[in-house]
């Protein structure tokens, strides 16, 4: 029976890590093929399990980092399709990278679900703008625009506003904003105002470009990748016909990152909906990375109040981090602020434990980046593979020094964000010797496969005709980046018959396809070097997170409360990246000889050794004498003393079973007020207070601030905003009206 809107799924103590519950990530390229629709469960720790068989309805995932979403969401599919519950032409699979749709689909395929269709936003849009335009606009789709940004400095030009690399960059940027927010030119400078945009140029000048950019599209009959989206939505809105055709064919839908979720894009999600409700959603508010292309966790932090008889479930096994990784990642998430931060998630470490993390001060940058490659170069002697290790920085113009240091020690590398793996020159050489192979494979008329019958041995045997050698090559460089390149095609293929006994070149050659067509490619054995927004769902063995300075972390131009916090998330992005090993580094000045004025990021004051802890959440709150909660380490139950996971738990520090000593009438009175107040302001009840906030107050029946402060769900906002009137409540009294006019 799937469980009602609040009553979320409450772990037990046990590690699920073990008895049959297998690891949710760090999982072979090609698993094990299910057998049955009940075998697709095998392995689920009980949240997954739940997420798997909640079929119907709206269904709410909140999952932390590495808990194990991907796997509990392509196994609720699966067991769906398998259990003859859902057609697999019926589903509709959404996230937003062509690896991480390649990545479903190759899970579903494996799960006995291949019809399924797995899509980014754009992808499934495209698509149906393809198979419409003709039916709703008449004539061929228009093109798509290869270079944005090259469009956009026509676009300045005919404004007579010379852009240098950044400023086009950002402007493009904004552009895109604008789009996703379905801001129009006209409307921008007002829009991005409100928004707080730290915008490259001035607002009228972006405006004027963003309008000749759209002009310029439209006298080339041309379209950019915002407007399929906005196409698609249009077409949809004005066609009902042609909306009722897509919503015959999908029945269900699964939105995998729901917290990158753009405007736009939740337009066009409920346009593919309609009046149905057969939606499961997956995030974590905690990871929203991308507010400045326009995403945004509202559409997540909101759904139960769209669709208040939703299943939400949670996931907090941590399966990827060691309990010291798990650790400091809950310990940056505590000192959050904002509406993200009062959903977050304290995530529980299924692992082993494992090393602490390692914090390294150096006198410079480039001191840093040796100091790094010496530590990599040590963990590579010591077993860790190179292509399990990264180095993860704030902004891309970080990593050059990085580059010198790992090929001044000899250590691989790969830059992720370059070029595509498939578009390798090396990479489709081998791809065309492969399906040549795979053609005369069975004809005997290839001497290269001449008495050679296992798969990896046929791949290792072709790959060698064009290049590559048994031994990588000496040093670094182009040659050895060549040499990662067909390696890891050969690895793919060993896996590939591992999983697949009796598979044949053809079929990897029809595996390798699918993963180009997907750009779902495989690891290349180098160190990866990476912006911690290109590290997004990805995870290593050992991460370096380096240059944490004030001021590049968090990034000087984040000036809001909010813009910091994303800093903070990003921060968290990265940490949670790590399974074992990780290092957090930075460096007092730039260059040698430079002033040491830099300082250690804020973010880890209380967390690193011989650091203290932020004084308070907020000035106001010091000067009024609230207590503020320092970094928590395991909560135990006030009543049996077990350690505290859930969140509703963490609230009452009690277990849900445990009796309550709670005043029911000063419960019942804060009911009545929370319900004025929301009248009053036209908001949900529990954005004014959970029900498990007010009955954690009428359980503590609090005095002064600093105990209302104490209790979780009472954020600094809050309690400036309703303390007043819960104060004169447990008092007895009647409130007097704050926070009313204050929303």
């Amino acid at each position: 029976m799937p469980r009602a809107c609040g009553q979320i799924s409450r772990p037990t103590h046990q590690t699920w890590q073990h008895g049959g519950v297998t690891a949710a990530t760090h999982s072979s390229a090609f698993p094990a093929a299910a057998e049955s629709a009940d075998a697709v469960l095998l392995g689920l720790d009980p949240e997954q399990r739940e997420v798997a068989t909640t079929l119907r309805g709206p269904v709410c995932v909140l999952a932390g980092a590495g808990t194990g979403k991907t796997r509990a969401i392509t196994h609720r599919i699966a067991y769906g399709v398998r259990s003859g519950q859902l057609m697999p032409a019926s589903v509709l699979a959404v996230t937003f990278t062509n690896r991480a749709a390649g990545e479903m689909r190759g899970r579903l395929r494996t799960l006995g679900a291949g019809g399924v269709q797995a899509r980014t936003f754009h992808s499934a849009a495209l698509r149906q703008l393809q198979y419409f335009w003709p039916k709703a606009v008449g004539g061929e789709v228009p093109r798509l625009v290869e270079r944005k940004i090259q469009l956009v400095a026509e676009a300045g030009a005919r404004c007579r506003i010379r852009l240098d690399r950044g400023e086009l960059r950002d402007v493009t940027g904004e552009i895109e904003w604008a789009k996703v927010t379905q801001t129009v030119p006209a409307d921008y400078p007002a829009a991005a105002l409100k928004a707080g945009r730290e915008t490259p140029r001035d607002l009228a000048e972006t405006a004027q470009i963003y309008g000749a950019y759209e002009q310029l599209k439209r006298d080339r009959g041309m379209i950019d990748f915002e407007d399929v989206l906005l196409l698609t939505v249009g077409i949809l809105q004005e066609r009902r016909d042609i909306a009722e055709q897509i919503r015959t064919q999908y029945q269900h839908f699964v939105v995998d990152e729901y917290q990158d979720v753009s405007p736009l894009q939740q337009r066009l999600l409920e346009l593919w909906l309609g009046d149905r409700d057969s939606l499961c959603v997956v995030g974590d508010a905690s990871q929203t990375i991308y507010s400045f292309t326009g995403a945004t966790p509202d559409h997540l932090l909101s759904f139960r109040t769209r669709y208040p008889q939703a299943t939400v479930v949670k996931l907090i096994r941590d399966y990827r981090s060691t309990p010291q990784v798990v650790h400091l990642a809950n310990g940056l998430l505590n000192q959050a602020k904002g509406r993200a931060a009062e959903h977050r998630l304290e995530l529980v470490s299924q692992r082993e434990p494992g090393p602490a993390p390692v914090y390294a001060e150096y006198p410079d940058e480039p001191a840093e980046a040796e100091g790094v490659a010496g530590r990599i170069r040590d963990l590579i002697a010591a077993g860790v593979p190179a292509g399990e290790i990264a180095v993860l920085y704030r902004i891309n113009a970080q990593s050059e020094v990085y580059e010198q240091a790992l090929a001044d020690a000899g250590v691989p590398y790969q830059l992720r964000g370059a070029e595509r793996f498939f578009e390798r020159a090396e990479v489709q050489k081998g791809l065309l010797a492969l399906r040549g192979a795979a053609r005369s494979a069975g004809s005997g008329n290839d001497p290269l496969l001449d008495g050679v019958v296992e798969l990896g041995s046929q791949v290792r045997a072709v790959l060698s005709s064009t290049g590559w050698s048994t031994e990588p090559p000496a040093g670094s460089g182009a040659v050895r980046d060549q040499w990662e390149s067909l390696a890891a095609l050969v690895r793919l293929a060993e896996d590939f018959a591992r999983a697949r006994p009796g598979a044949t070149l053809a079929d990897l050659t029809i595996e390798l396809e699918e993963r180009k067509a997907a750009q779902h490619a495989p690891t290349v054995q180098g160190v990866t070097l990476a912006s911690l927004h290109a590290a997004k769902g990805l995870e290593w063995d050992a991460v370096f997170l380096v240059g944490l300075t004030d001021g590049m972390m968090p990034i000087t131009y984040a000036k809001t409360d909010e813009q910091v916090e994303e800093e903070r998330r990003l921060l968290y992005v990265g940490v949670t990246r790590a399974r074992l090993h990780l290092t957090l580094s930075w460096g007092l000045s730039r260059a040698p000889g430079g002033r040491a004025s830099r300082r250690p990021s804020r973010f880890l004051n209380g967390l690193r050794p011989g650091s203290a802890a932020p004084a308070a959440r907020d000035g106001a709150a010091a000067e009024r004498g609230v207590r503020t909660r320092g970094r928590r380490g395991p909560v135990l139950c006030r009543v049996c003393g077990k350690t505290l996971t859930e969140a509703g738990e963490l609230k009452l520090m009690r277990c849900e079973d445990c009796p309550s000593d709670m005043d029911e009438g000063l419960y019942e009175r804060l009911r009545e007020w929370r319900a004025t107040q929301s009248q009053e302001q036209g908001l949900p009840a529990y954005c004014v207070f959970t029900d498990k906030t007010l009955m954690a107050i009428a359980e503590a029946a609090p005095s002064e601030a600093g105990e209302l402060s104490m209790i979780s769900g009472v954020g600094g906002r809050k309690l400036d905003r309703y303390g007043a009137d819960v104060l004169a409540i447990c008092a007895g009294g009647d409130p007097g009206g704050s926070g009313a006019d204050d929303a």
